[in-house]
């Protein structure tokens, strides 16, 4: 999935937190959401301006961020 058109990081927008398409719904809102048990169907019910593609997106971001951490052994 290519979310780099979906997320969008702004300096004076929520700390310059990854956000869903300039938006004030961030990539950290979402993963809170699923975390309480919400599911996307839920998620898109409640904020009926996000699409499935969008949370996709959310996941796509922090998989790809994942996979670019790496860790140092002393």
């Amino acid at each position: 999935m290519n979310y780099h058109d979906i997320m969008t990081i702004e300096p004076g927008k929520r700390s310059g937190k990854p956000c869903i398409r300039g938006m004030r719904i961030t990539v950290y809102d979402i993963f809170e959401y699923i975390a309480g048990g919400m599911t996307e169907a839920e998620i898109l019910e409640d904020f009926s301006e996000l699409t499935s593609e969008d949370i996709k997106a959310c996941l796509a971001f922090a998989a790809d961020r994942e996979k670019k951490l790496f860790v140092l052994s002393l």
